[in-house]
């Protein structure tokens, strides 16, 4: 017999505050963007927090920097979404376009964070 529930996130996954910029489109079709910052992200996604009252399946783009200033922007789709402090949500995301950009940002981070870990040894 399986589980009812199953498992899905299988990618590397890392805690990091890593500025971003989250944008989409209300109901009636009003552009917002707001600023937060990742609670983790992975290979494939990431974990934030978010003000704008949003819905899973709706798609997002999260625009950031990698750690030598290169700009990346994503498209991405809400996977779920969950109550969090202080009245915003908490709000998960796969990336759907271009996962290419973002495997590049999170490696870049990764290697950012372990070379300032060398120095500081």
């Amino acid at each position: 017999m399986q589980p009812q529930f199953e498992e899905k996130r299988f990618a590397l996954r890392m805690a990091l505050r890593l500025p971003i910029v989250v944008s989409g489109r209300t109901e009636d079709g009003a552009a917002w963007s707001e600023p937060t910052e990742t609670d983790d992200i992975s290979t494939l996604g990431a974990l934030f927090q978010l003000n704008q009252s949003i819905s899973e399946g709706e798609t997002l783009y999260i625009r950031s920097h990698r750690p030598d200033g290169v700009p990346v922007e994503v498209k991405a789709k809400v996977a779920r979404v969950g109550a969090s402090s202080y009245g915003t949500s908490r709000v998960g995301v796969s990336i759907i376009e271009s996962k290419d950009n973002w495997l590049r940002l999170f490696v870049a981070w990764i290697a950012d964070d372990n070379v300032v870990e060398g120095i500081e040894e």
